[in-house]
Order: C-alpha cells, then sequence, then structure tokens
C-alpha cells in the first residue's frame, strides 16, 4: 500500500456517475447487471474489503488472491477528450477473473508518460499510476450489491442473478480528477 493514496471527499464538485459509466458500453444497464447502493456497513466480508479501502484495486485483489494480475481490456474508446475502456483483472498464474471495471480517463489530467502507457493496455490502471510515482487520491463515491446480468454473468462464469459487489470512484491525479471508475469483483 502507498502512504500517498487516502479516500478522500473533495468540495470541487466532481462526481461519479454509474448510470454514465455503465453507458458508455451497455445503453441497456440491465444487460450487464442490477445496482444497489449500499452502505459500508451491509457490504458482507470479503467485500467491504476489496471495496471500502483506500487503495488502487489493482494492489488490493494481488495481495487478496496472492498473485498478480494481469489486464484484459474488452473494448476501448476514445474521443478527442477522454480515453475509456472496459475491463477484466485476472490472476496470473491461472488467468482467474477476479474483477470487472470501466474506467474513463481525462486525457487532459495525465502527463504523457502514463497516459501513453495506459492507453498501451498492456498493464493494469493501478499499476501504471504506481510504477509512474503519479500522486492520487481515491474518492469513494457509492459501495453496490450487483446482481448480474447476462454480460457479467459470462464474464464471471456465473449464472444472472448473482450477487457480488462493485464501487464507484474517482482518483484525483496531482489534485485534479482524473480518472471515474467502476470495478465489480467477482462473487465469493
Amino acid at each position: 500500500m502507498s502512504n500517498d493514496v487516502q479516500i478522500q471527499k473533495f468540495d470541487d464538485g466532481a462526481s461519479v456517475s454509474l448510470r454514465s459509466l455503465v453507458s458508455i458500453y451497455y445503453p441497456d444497464a440491465a444487460r450487464l447487471g442490477s445496482f444497489r447502493s449500499v452502505p459500508e456497513d451491509d457490504v458482507p466480508s470479503p467485500y467491504r474489503g476489496l471495496l471500502a479501502h483506500a487503495c488502487h484495486m489493482t494492489v488490493t485483489v494481488e495481495a487478496f488472491h496472492g498473485d498478480a494480475v494481469d489486464v484484459q481490456v474488452l473494448q476501448s474508446t476514445r474521443t478527442p477528450k477522454d480515453y475509456c475502456r472496459e475491463i477484466l483483472l485476472k490472476t496470473h498464474a491461472v488467468g482467474q477473473v477476479v474483477q470487472y471495471g470501466i474506467v474513463r480517463l481525462n486525457l487532459d489530467v495525465l502527463a504523457e508518460g502514463p497516459r501513453r502507457e495506459i492507453m498501451e493496455e498492456q498493464k493494469p490502471l493501478g499499476r501504471v499510476l504506481i510504477e509512474r510515482q503519479v500522486l492520487r487520491e481515491i474518492e469513494l463515491f457509492d459501495l453496490w450489491e450487483v446482481q448480474c446480468g447476462e454480460i457479467l454473468g459470462q464474464l464471471f462464469d456465473v449464472d444472472p442473478g448473482t450477487l457480488t459487489y462493485g464501487r464507484t470512484a474517482l482518483i484525483h491525479c496531482d489534485g485534479e480528477p482524473a480518472i471515474e471508475l467502476l470495478e465489480i469483483v467477482s462473487p465469493a
């Protein structure tokens, strides 16, 4: 865990919309899953430990699963302002899917080096930011109970309707809101 990562609430008006992130790739959100906002106390173990923290998910799922993770980019898009991608994190040794995510990166905020490395789609986002020593703070917005839809069921290799949990968060890089995240961990 890096000591320059903190969960904070900022007064800059920045927000992360679950609907906005999901709609990047799924106009019909139900195909991905159904989401219900839940307070931290209602998130059962081990999901609470995996989601309600001040670390990058890369670091958290690697520690939990005892293995490095690799990124698989399912699809990505770029506009003049944003780079978005839908991803899976998989354990390195056996390729077990441990996390699903959607990321929207404000291209104007990150320096060229880390931005280029993220867009090469070879490493998890958190690993790039850590290795490039980008000063970052994580603002946790919501924790979600997620009922897997058809898409998440296929990606996690579970039946539709299986429950899991996720979060929406915003990574501030060098003090600026930079990266919106939807992160859903695989069902236990």
